[in-house]
């Protein structure tokens, strides 16, 4: 006998869990530092309008498939045939992705402990703890296997406890406080002198670069990556929802608040550059480009908080909270991938598959900190440029090709019954066969070159 699978009690705990694995560190970092690279607010409009034509059909072929299947990955894309090649080529797709997921997260934990480092860094520094703020803001191999340790248990925690009482739960409390966070720091922010040429980068369009392909294809990359989509966790979360639901609205919503999420900490990030540029801070690298990345979150702004005065450090460790918790709401999402795969494949109670995965996932981190030259960016650029865009290809192709179309109808008129009559009916079979393929493809090729 299986082990019995857990639901979403509401859509606002659904909503809250899939918009916190989509709205994660890259997310808060990433997003805001393209638009200054990329034409500023031309940049923020084409990224929009392909959120919808892109990532949203994408989306929509994980939920459509997570739900019909009521499943895991690998169940789920070996159970859309009844052709035996087809199911193994759908089994052995779903493993890979559950390994990619696995190993994903195995590296997010490393880089969300810098964030878990900084943020108890914040507290110490507030009581001036200043041997233990240096060795919190000190790289070295015992800081970062004590804080990915701290942060691999926070995620174990989370998901030993369920669906209901672990991810929604959790997501719920979690995702208003980071909304809530990223407001406070934005009035704060954009107060301060400088905060208006960064909103200025931000927001007012080079309209005549709205074309460049080189733009498209980054915000193409950007808005699907930035909904978690590829390794099956939106298709994990889509199991776990009502057939009262509608998916389509569902899916629209959680695509909106991803996107607004994206938009808001872009608010945050350029005026903070910029505040630090007027505070002295070099926020260029060497060919003139906004620095970005791990380089902006650890150097520009902590050096930026260190010209506050006394706000700065509450400024520092309101934002490292803020940024803790984006982590840990995507990595939830990571480890229910492989965790929900060993519960209803194997049968294993949730708390031994948790702490079972999720030991063995930060072993992996271990691996890497110990070997971090080697392996960090070996794994990075392994799954998130190489696998996840495949993946990604692979479950829209099993949702437009293989999946039939009057069960894909069937399900999607579960909680919307004249989703026929629509139009997202009569545009999204094609785009999620053909189109979306076609797109994560060009994608794809452009990382590559």
């Amino acid at each position: 006998m299986s082990a019995p699978r857990g639901q979403f009690t509401t859509r606002f705990g659904f909503i809250m869990a899939a918009a916190g694995s989509a709205v994660g560190l890259g997310n808060i970092w990433g997003f805001p530092t393209q638009t200054a690279s990329n034409g500023g607010a031309a940049f923020v409009v084409v990224y929009l309008v392909l959120a919808f034509l892109l990532a949203y059909p994408a989306l929509m072929a994980e939920l459509v498939i997570g739900r019909h299947a009521r499943a895991n990955i690998v169940t789920a894309l070996s159970s859309l045939s009844d052709k035996p090649i087809i199911n193994s080529i759908g089994r052995a797709t779903g493993f890979y992705g559950v390994i990619v997921a696995s190993l994903i997260l195995s590296f997010y934990t490393i880089v969300a402990g810098w964030m878990i480092c900084y943020l108890f860094a914040s507290a110490t520094d507030l009581v001036s703890a200043d041997t233990a703020t240096q060795w919190l803001t000190t790289d070295s191999i015992d800081r970062n296997l004590f804080s990915s340790f701290i942060f691999a248990a926070l995620t174990l925690f989370i998901i030993s406890s369920g669906v209901q009482n672990g991810i929604e739960k959790w997501s719920s409390r979690l995702m208003p406080v980071l909304m809530g966070l990223l407001c406070l720091l934005i009035a704060y922010v954009v107060a301060q002198p400088g905060a208006m040429e960064g909103l200025k980068v931000y927001l007012l369009p080079d309209m005549s670069r709205v074309f460049e392909p080189s733009l498209i294809i980054s915000a193409m990359g950007q808005a699907f990556f930035s909904l978690s989509l590829g390794v099956g966790t939106m298709l994990v979360y889509g199991s776990y929802l009502s057939k009262d639901d509608s998916l389509p609205r569902l899916g629209a919503i959680v695509t909106v608040v991803d996107v607004g999420i994206a938009f808001i900490a872009g608010l945050l990030i350029l005026p903070a550059m910029y505040v630090a540029q007027h505070a002295g801070v070099t926020i260029l690298d060497e060919a003139g480009n906004l620095i970005g990345g791990p380089d902006m979150i650890f150097q520009v702004l902590p050096a930026l908080f260190n010209t506050m005065g006394g706000a700065g450090g509450f400024v520092a460790l309101a934002f490292f909270a803020l940024m803790t918790i984006a982590a840990l709401t995507s990595s939830i999402s990571m480890l229910e991938v492989p965790v929900s795969l060993a519960v209803e494949r194997f049968n294993i109670r949730r708390p031994v598959a948790a702490i079972a995965i999720g030991s063995s996932i930060f072993a992996i981190s271990a691996l890497i900190i110990f070997n971090f030259g080697t392996l960090f960016g070996f794994v990075i650029d392994l799954t998130t440029k190489y696998s996840e865009p495949l993946l990604g290809v692979a479950i829209c192709l099993y949702c437009g090709w293989i999946f039939k179309r009057n069960l894909l109808l069937k399900e999607l008129k579960e909680g919307h019954e004249d989703i026929e009559d629509s139009l997202f009916w009569k545009v999204w079979p094609l785009y999620v066969k053909v189109i979306c393929p076609l797109l994560i493809l060009a994608t794809f090729w452009h990382s590559l070159s």
